[in-house]
C-alpha cells in the first residue's frame, strides 16, 4: 500500500501548488478566450464554396466543442500531480493546456493521456518511475488540500513525517454523501479501472462486475477517454449510450459534460426509434416472447403474408369493362416484383406496374373481341392511352392496396398483434399461451416494441422515390434562381465594361457557378452528431455503451448490432442482478449469436459502493439464489449496521413513511425500495410526511426521497435504503432473489429492512 501523508504537508508546499495552480487557471482563461474569437470569427466568417462550407462547419465544431470542455474544467481544473524519478513533476487534469516552451513537458495534461496513466497505476510493486503521487484537492480556484503518496520510497530524498495511512483520496470520495447525480471519479480511477477504460476499442469489452464496483462509472469514463483517442472518427460517427430507466438516464447525465464531453446520445431501449418514446407497461412474460430471436422469422412470415395471392378468381371493372385475375396470375406479378426488389414496400411499385400491365393488355384485348380477332387493333400510342387509363383507375388502386398494401412499421405492428389468426399463421409450431401474450388491440408502444419495430422497418424498406423527386425538383429550382442571379449579375457587369477600357474588373459571376451560389443558398444543418444520430434510423455509431446490460433481450442485442455494425462496444453489467426474463444468465448465451469470437470478459472484483456490513447481508441472498458468482470485496467497513423490523400489515405504509422521515433528517440521499404491488401505498404515505418525495420514471433523488422498485432502481446509489416488504420483492419478481440482492445493494451509509411478518430465510443474519 502506498504511503500516504495529508495535514503534514507544510503549508509552503501549499502555497506553490497554490501559485502554480493560479498559473493554470490563467492559461485556462486565456485559451478559452481564444477559442471563443475563433468560435465567433468561423461563425461570421464568408463560405463561397461548399468546401468552404464543410470547413466552417467543421470549425464551428471543434471551436465550441474546445469552448465547452474549457468551461467542464473550470469547476475542478487540476486533479494532482506526479513526481517522477528523471523527468520532475507533471501535472494532470481534467484538460491538457500547453507549457510556453514547446520543448517542455505540458503545463497540464489530460487525464486521458498516455502520459497521466502512471497517476492512476503505479504502485510501490510497479512504480512506473513515479516516486510521489500528489491529490490536489481544490474548491474553485484555491487549493483547500493536499494528500501525497509515497510510491517508491527507496528513491524518495526525504521520507520524514509519512504515514501509512491507505488511499486518503478514495476513502473521502467513499464516504462523501450522494447528491442524487452521479459524479466523475477522475481524480480516484483505481488501476484495476483504468485498465478496462484504455483498453481497445475494437470488439465487445464486456465488464462484469457485482454492485458497487463502479462498472458505470468505468464505462462512462471510457467513452470520455474513446472520445478523446479516436476524436475523429467518434466526432463523425457519434457515440451511444444506452441506460435502463429514465431515472437512470438522469442520474449519469452530468458526467460527460463534466468531463468536456457533450456530443454523446443518452437514451433508453425505448427511445431508440425516431419520434416514438415507448414506455408502457407489460406483463414479463409478454416482453420475454416479444425478445426472442424466433420473432424475426414471425414477422418475415407476417410481412410475406400481406402480399395477398388470393383463392379465386377476382374480378374488377375499368370504365364498364369487367376484367378478370386469376390467382395465378397475382402469383406470378408478386414472384416478378419479389425479384426486383427484396423488401416489401421497394417491390411494391414493380409489383403494381406489372398488374397495370397485365390488366391494361386483358383491357385491349376485351375492347378488341371480335374485331380482327382481337390482333393488332391498338398501335402503341394507343396501349399507352389504355395503360395510363388503367393506372388512374381507383378500382384498381384498391386492389394494388389490397394485394400488396404500402406499410409501415408501426401499422403492420398493430395489425398484426390485433388480429388472432394473423398470430397463429405467423407462429407454426407455437403454444396458444406464448400467442395470446401477442394479442393486444391498441394501446402505447413497450420497450420490447422498440427492437420488433426496427426489424419490420428493415423487411419493408422505405420507398422514398416521393422524398427525392421532390428534394430532385427543389435542386433545380435553386440552380435556376441561381443561374437567373449570375445572369443578372454578368449582365450587369458587362454593361459597365463599355466605359472601363481595362476590363479587369471581377463581378460574383467569375468567382461562383449556379452549383456553387445554390449549394449556399440551402439550410445548413448545425445540429450536433447527437442530434442528428437521434434523428436518423438508419444511423450507425462508431462506438455503443450499454449499461445494465444483462437486461436485454436476443432482439434488443440484435437491434443495438444494428446500430454498430463494427461490434466496437463497451457492455457493462451482472448476471447476478438479472431481472428480466428475457434478460441473461450467461454473457456467452447472448453475445455469441451477434458477436461470436469478438467479444472479451473484464470483471471488476472490488466494492467501493457498499459497506462490509450490509455486503454480507447481500451476499447471503446471492448465495441462496444458487449462481454460484462471488460476491465483490467491500474496500471499507463502518457506518451504521443494517437492521430489520417486524410490523403489521395495516401499519406497514405508515411505519415505511416514520422511519424514512428518521433516515431523511440525515445527510445525503434516500430511496424506499418496495415491490410494484406497493409503490402507490407507500407513495402516498411519504408524500403525506416528507417534502418533493417522487417515484417511478420521474423519481430523482436529487429533490428528495424516492420510491422505486428493484427494477428502477438499478445503476443507482443512495445515502440510505429502506427495503419494504422483502418477501413481496422475492415473489412479485420474475427472479425475485435477484431483484432482492439488488435492493439491498444500493446503499452506502444505511440500510434497513421493513418487514410485514417473518423475515425471508435469504435474510436470517437480519434477524
Amino acid at each position: 500500500m502506498p504511503t500516504t501523508r495529508s495535514d503534514a504537508v507544510p503549508s509552503s508546499e501549499l502555497t506553490l501548488e497554490q501559485e502554480y495552480v493560479t498559473d493554470l487557471y490563467a492559461r485556462l482563461d486565456a485559451a478559452r478566450d481564444l477559442a471563443s474569437r475563433r468560435l465567433r470569427q468561423a461563425i461570421t466568417s464568408p463560405a463561397v464554396s461548399p468546401q468552404d462550407l464543410q470547413e466552417r462547419d467543421a470549425t464551428v465544431r471543434f471551436q465550441s466543442e474546445r469552448v465547452t470542455a474549457l468551461d467542464a474544467a473550470e469547476g475542478g481544473l487540476v486533479i494532482g500531480r506526479i513526481d517522477r524519478a528523471e523527468d520532475g513533476a507533471l501535472y494532470v487534469g481534467r484538460i491538457g493546456l500547453a507549457a510556453d516552451d514547446a520543448t517542455t513537458d505540458p503545463a497540464l495534461v489530460d487525464w486521458r493521456a498516455p502520459a497521466a496513466r502512471p497517476f492512476y497505476t503505479a504502485t510501490p510493486v510497479h512504480p512506473l518511475g513515479v516516486v510521489r503521487r500528489r491529490h490536489i484537492r481544490t474548491r474553485g480556484r484555491t487549493v483547500v488540500r493536499l494528500d501525497d503518496e509515497l510510491i517508491d520510497a527507496a528513491t524518495a530524498a526525504d521520507t520524514e513525517g509519512l504515514q501509512i495511512t491507505g488511499e486518503a483520496a478514495l476513502l473521502a470520495a467513499l464516504g462523501a454523501s450522494r447528491t442524487g447525480r452521479m459524479t466523475d471519479i477522475v481524480r480516484t480511477i483505481q488501476a484495476e479501472q483504468d485498465r478496462i477504460i484504455r483498453a481497445d476499442a475494437n470488439g465487445v469489452l464486456v465488464v462484469q462486475g457485482g454492485p458497487g464496483t463502479g462498472k458505470t462509472a468505468v464505462a462512462l469514463h471510457r467513452a470520455a477517454y474513446l472520445l478523446y483517442t479516436h476524436r475523429e472518427r467518434l466526432a463523425r460517427r457519434g457515440l451511444l449510450v444506452v441506460g435502463p430507466t429514465p431515472t437512470f438516464l438522469r442520474y449519469i447525465a452530468d458526467v460527460l459534460p463534466a468531463l468536456g464531453e457533450t456530443g454523446v446520445l443518452l437514451a433508453g431501449l425505448g427511445q431508440l426509434r425516431p419520434g416514438i418514446d415507448a414506455r408502457a407497461a407489460e406483463s414479463p412474460e409478454a416482453a420475454a416472447v416479444k425478445g426472442r430471436l424466433e420473432m424475426v422469422e414471425v414477422l418475415e412470415r407476417a410481412v410475406r403474408a400481406r402480399q395477398v395471392v388470393p383463392d379465386a378468381p377476382l374480378e374488377i371493372v375499368v370504365d364498364g369493362t369487367p376484367l378478370r385475375l386469376r390467382p395465378v396470375d397475382v402469383a406470378r406479378t408478386g414472384n416478378a416484383a419479389r425479384r426486383a426488389a427484396r423488401l416489401h414496400n421497394l417491390a411494391r411499385p414493380e409489383f403494381a406496374r406489372r398488374l397495370v400491365d397485365l390488366l391494361a393488355k386483358r383491357y385491349a384485348e376485351k375492347l378488341g373481341e371480335g374485331i380482327n380477332g382481337g390482333r393488332d387493333l391498338f398501335g402503341r400510342d394507343d396501349v399507352v392511352s389504355l395503360r395510363r387509363e388503367v393506372a388512374g383507375e381507383a378500382a384498381v388502386h384498391d386492389l394494388v392496396q389490397r394485394l400488396w398494401p404500402r406499410l409501415t412499421p408501426e401499422r403492420f405492428l398493430r395489425d398484426l398483434f390485433a388480429d388472432p389468426a394473423a398470430i397463429a399463421d405467423a407462429t407454426p409450431g407455437w403454444s396458444e399461451a406464448d400467442r395470446a401474450l401477442l394479442h393486444r388491440t391498441g394501446g402505447d408502444w413497450t420497450e420490447a416494441d422498440v427492437p420488433l419495430l426496427e426489424e419490420a422497418d428493415e423487411l419493408l424498406g422505405t420507398d422514398d422515390s416521393a422524398e427525392r423527386g421532390r428534394a430532385g425538383r427543389d435542386r433545380r429550382r435553386r440552380l435556376e434562381e441561381a443561374q437567373a442571379t449570375l445572369d443578372l449579375l454578368h449582365g450587369s457587369r458587362s454593361t459597365d465594361l463599355e466605359d472601363d477600357e481595362d476590363g479587369e474588373v471581377l463581378s460574383a459571376g467569375d468567382l461562383l457557378t449556379a452549383e456553387g451560389l445554390a449549394d449556399r443558398q440551402r439550410e445548413l444543418d448545425l445540429r450536433t452528431t447527437a442530434e442528428r444520430a437521434a434523428a436518423d434510423r438508419t444511423w450507425t455509431f462508431g462506438h455503443v455503451v450499454v449499461d445494465e446490460a444483462q437486461e436485454l433481450s436476443p432482439m434488443a442485442w440484435r437491434l443495438l448490432v444494428r446500430r454498430c455494425p463494427t461490434r466496437s462496444m463497451t457492455v457493462v453489467g451482472d448476471v447476478a442482478q438479472t431481472g428480466s426474463l428475457a434478460g441473461a444468465d450467461r454473457w456467452a448465451e447472448v453475445l455469441d449469436p451477434h458477436a461470436r469470437g469478438l467479444w472479451r470478459l473484464e470483471e471488476l472484483t472490488v466494492n467501493y459502493r457498499t459497506p462490509a456490513e450490509i455486503m454480507a447481508v447481500a451476499a447471503d441472498v446471492l448465495a441462496a439464489g444458487g449462481t454460484g458468482l462471488t460476491p465483490p470485496q467491500s474496500v471499507r467497513e463502518g457506518g451504521e449496521p443494517p437492521e430489520a423490523v417486524r410490523v403489521g400489515e395495516d401499519e406497514l405504509p405508515d411505519k415505511a413513511a416514520a422511519w424514512a422521515a428518521e433516515f431523511a433528517v440525515r445527510e445525503g440521499t434516500l430511496a424506499v425500495v418496495v415491490p410494484p404491488s406497493r409503490v402507490a401505498a407507500v407513495t402516498a404515505a411519504l408524500a403525506a410526511a416528507l417534502p418533493a418525495v417522487t417515484s417511478g420514471p420521474t423519481a430523482d433523488s436529487s429533490l428528495g426521497p424516492v420510491v422505486i422498485t428493484p427494477t428502477e432502481a438499478k445503476g443507482l446509489e443512495f445515502d440510505s435504503v429502506l427495503v419494504v416488504d422483502p418477501q413481496g420483492v422475492l415473489d412479485e419478481g420474475v427472479r425475485g432473489r435477484n431483484d432482492l440482492y439488488v435492493a439491498l445493494t444500493r446503499a452506502t451509509q444505511r440500510l434497513g429492512v421493513l418487514s410485514p411478518g417473518e423475515l425471508p430465510d435469504e435474510l436470517a443474519r437480519l434477524r
